[in-house]
């Protein structure tokens, strides 16, 4: 697989990030508040229980991104808090940013027009998920989300891998499963950036979804969550809209 750009597709990219720099920072994250805490979704929300410590976290960590301080700043883990619930937040908050985000392109993305689970020509994603498709299979893009966000949902909704409760412990491989899930969270962005920014760009979203992207990213780069092949279908961009 080559890991080349050709010049269509550094000129895609730097569209993408340019669009990120037409408004100042303080307002791309307000906007991007706003247009997130809407009640349209890919599908239901996952929410955290009032009075837990992770309900208090993603509080907190919203209470951040309004105020307007710098992304880098906003992910690192705040003090005396526990990295797994860090997490836990974090990956729930991604999940439904990332659900609604498909959400607003899923009516253009379809068999026909997207027959692979793809990121331009270089890149393809197959499914596997251990039970029903036991060897990764190639299968249309609608349907390789469907499958990964129920398989995202499945895992944060069990107690033994995301636990509710401080009384029960999270599992040694919490970490693990959460560069998984990150992971593939990571591949509808690729899609969608790939594939479908121009109906982002109609509706008038491209600041708040690379405004994701960027707090994905960053999140990712402070803790170490992905390698730098995962990241490489968005290397391009992603060097020209992360630069502050």
């Amino acid at each position: 697989m080559s890991w080349m750009y050709d010049a269509e597709e550094v000129n895609h990219f730097r569209k993408i990030a340019t669009s990120q720099r037409k408004i100042p920072m303080i307002m791309a994250l307000n906007g991007f508040l706003e247009f997130f805490q809407r009640e349209k979704t890919f599908r239901p929300r996952k929410k955290f229980a009032q009075g837990t410590i992770r309900y208090s976290l993603h509080k907190q960590a919203h209470a951040s991104l309004q105020s307007g301080i710098n992304l880098r700043d906003v992910v690192r883990l705040p003090p005396g808090e526990n990295m797994n619930d860090w997490l836990a937040v974090h990956v729930v908050d991604f999940f439904n940013r990332i659900n609604l985000i498909y959400g607003t392109v899923s009516e253009y993305c379809n068999e026909t027009t997207c027959p692979t689970m793809s990121g331009g020509s270089k890149y393809e994603y197959l499914w596997a998920d251990g039970d029903v498709f036991k060897k990764p299979t190639q299968l249309p893009a609608p349907r390789y989300v469907a499958l990964l966000m129920d398989w995202v949902e499945n895992q944060i909704n069990t107690e033994t891998l995301f636990p509710v409760s401080t009384d029960v412990p999270f599992p040694k491989s919490f970490p693990s499963l959460c560069k998984k899930i990150l992971a593939r969270l990571f591949r509808v962005f690729v899609h969608v950036y790939i594939h479908h920014f121009d109906r982002i760009v109609s509706i008038g979203a491209e600041a708040h979804v690379n405004t994701c992207y960027k707090h994905f990213y960053y999140f990712i780069q402070e803790f170490d969550l992905m390698s730098g092949k995962e990241l490489e279908p968005l290397a391009v961009m992603t060097a020209q809209m992360c630069k502050d």
